[in-house]
């Protein structure tokens, strides 16, 4: 008896229960404002030390390089030695190389390609069949994240997902998005581009969050007899 008292108890306090299991977010950043706070590498993307870089010149294929970012922020190609390539975007780097390859040949016409980012990345948890660090390329966005990650399991709240973004003065600012409307087509916008160092969550869906308290709670705790059978 005192087993079927606590359990009938437990049943008063389930769907309490239910909505305290459900993560509630502060505050979040509305996704009108996200634009104000689209990092560098949305639009402008700075190299980094690490980064691979391929080097190529139209009409002079000869001096084609593919080189890698020094620790330093430098780089060393064929003619133009130690150039510091670390901070600039890819068009300024373009620039500097077009001024000193214009001393050794006419008119070089030359294009920076970043082929590979070292410090992009951004971190997919939660509801995911695989959660973990994803690298991040240029104009990724959240669902192309969590593909990344094996996608969204059934258990994942998919109308309010989390993405922790670091805004200025480096609070953490919560941006909730609704995927549900990016993947039905009335709210594209939801679907919004990560940056650098994002962390992406998917929680538990309500239904998720109760049949977890169930096995948890309310199974262990039932008294069992044998040959008698729990039917909803």
């Amino acid at each position: 008896m005192k087993g079927i008292r606590k359990f009938s108890r437990l049943l008063f306090l389930f769907p309490f229960l239910v909505c305290a299991c459900a993560p509630a977010v502060r505050n979040p950043v509305s996704i009108q404002s996200v634009q104000g706070l689209a990092p560098e590498s949305v639009s402008e993307y700075r190299i980094h030390p690490g980064d691979q870089l391929e080097v190529k010149f139209f009409y002079n294929p000869e001096l084609n390089e593919t080189v890698i970012v020094r620790p330093d922020g430098r780089i060393s190609l064929q003619l133009a030695n130690e150039i510091m390539a670390a901070g600039l975007t890819p068009a300024a780097l373009t620039d500097i190389l077009v001024k000193k390859y214009a001393v050794e040949i006419d008119r070089p016409a030359v294009t920076v390609i970043v082929r590979s980012f070292s410090m992009q990345r951004v971190f997919v948890d939660g509801e995911v069949g695989k959660p973990g660090l994803i690298p991040l390329t240029n104009l990724m966005t959240v669902l192309q994240a969590i593909a990344q990650a094996g996608g969204l399991k059934e258990t994942a709240r998919t109308d309010e997902i989390v993405i922790m973004r670091q805004g200025p003065g480096k609070k953490v600012l919560p941006i909730v998005v609704n995927l549900e409307k990016a993947l039905d087509g009335t709210d594209s916008r939801q679907d919004i581009t990560l940056a650098a160092n994002d962390i992406v969550y998917a929680p538990r869906s309500h239904i998720a969050n109760a049949d977890l308290w169930v096995d948890q709670y309310i199974r262990r705790l039932l008294p069992i007899v044998p040959g008698f059978a729990v039917t909803p």
